[in-house]
């Protein structure tokens, strides 16, 4: 959310990607309208207003977005748009990254919470009228937008920090590149989607790709099960996320952009609370820097809400199938951010697992 968009993208009507956060809906073809806040599009259009079940197999690739007859046709791919396109991947590398960077100076569960405290307190001056004409909306369905703000921006953020501890950002982003294998899986294990060939396919391997990078190039590690915690922490944020995305799609409100992100800030934010309060308790204490203040308002500002923004405008001019390569672009962004910000520079075993992963989501997306 911790995962990154209106109902203004091709004027279609859809159900939100961390969350980015980090991480941006776009690796399954998503129109943005959360923090990593998304859903999956289907190719079956839903009616407006409504979100309605695909009728055809689960698509793993991006779907073409149907333009209401009110919305601009997209445009060609230029050189602004491009540009806008670049951004959010850039913004969630450097929200990986810079986490990475405050390990030993805030506690991950009070990093998360002072992330989203402040991208709310930045985003509700624009939200809060819209929260309020919605306000009969939210109240009716509070259960499902509790539910989308905890899995997205309240567990999936939180645990991506709590993976920087040990991991690294390169293989974060790695980790979390490989989201839509889980989307598919739960799709089809726990909501009656069908799949085909090609995305069993694919989906082996981008798991071959996680694998890799999970075992460090050095395939025996998995006799003495020798993994890194924070890898594994990252799966779990990916379970996390997929689950986010579906229920994103099956249960999402019927609410604009502003007041559903911003109900998702309060919800995650609420959540993390009493975990970052029992986290100070313990004496896990900030220690305030002007590194600590720079790096807090850029994962309030630039991941949390302005990637979510260049998304939205993206989507908006070129349809939801060519954001989709732009955001692979997120672990090569982290490698360099890396290598620049922290010395950790990346490794012949991340290539290859960015490899598998990237060309396991190309195979699952051909028809």
């Amino acid at each position: 959310m911790g995962r990154g968009a209106s109902t203004a993208a091709a004027g279609a009507t859809w159900p939100r990607a961390s969350h980015g956060s980090f991480y941006g809906p776009a690796r399954l073809g998503l129109s943005v309208r959360s923090p990593r806040s998304v859903r999956p599009v289907f190719l079956v259009r839903p009616a407006r207003g409504a979100i309605t079940r695909a009728a055809q197999p689960l698509s793993f690739a991006a779907p073409v977005l149907r333009p209401s007859p009110r919305a601009p046709r997209p445009l060609s791919l230029d050189t602004r748009t491009a540009f806008l396109l670049t951004l959010p991947p850039l913004f969630w590398a450097g929200n990986a990254v810079f986490a990475r960077l405050l390990v030993g100076d805030v506690p991950p569960l009070q990093l998360s919470l002072l992330r989203w405290l402040l991208a709310l307190a930045i985003f509700l001056p624009f939200a809060w009228r819209p929260l309020w004409e919605h306000r009969a909306v939210l109240r009716a369905r509070w259960r499902d937008v509790a539910l989308i703000g905890v899995l997205g921006v309240g567990l999936y953020n939180t645990l991506q920090y709590l993976a920087v501890q040990t991991s690294t950002a390169v293989n974060v982003t790695l980790i979390a590149a490989s989201t839509p294998v889980f989307a598919l899986v739960f799709g089809v294990l726990f909501f009656n989607e069908q799949a085909r060939r090609a995305q069993w396919l694919g989906a082996a391997l981008s798991i071959g790709g996680v694998l890799w990078v999970l075992l460090r190039g050095q395939p025996a590690s998995i006799a003495q099960l020798s993994f890194v915690p924070g890898d594994l922490i990252m799966i779990a944020a990916n379970v996390t996320w997929a689950l986010y995305t579906w229920f994103l799609r099956k249960r999402r409100p019927d609410l604009p952009f502003a007041p559903f992100l911003a109900a998702q800030m309060l919800v995650g934010s609420l959540f993390v609370l009493p975990l970052a309060l029992g986290e100070a308790a313990v004496g896990a204490d900030i220690r305030w820097s002007g590194t600590v203040l720079l790096v807090l308002a850029y994962m309030a500002l630039f991941p949390s809400i302005a990637a979510y923004y260049c998304w939205d405008r993206g989507v908006t001019r070129v349809g939801a199938v060519v954001p989709v390569h732009f955001a692979n672009l997120t672990p090569l962004f982290a490698a360099l951010l890396s290598t620049l910000v922290l010395g950790e520079s990346p490794q012949p075993y991340h290539l290859i697992g960015l490899a598998l992963i990237i060309g396991g989501i190309h195979v699952a997306s051909r028809k």
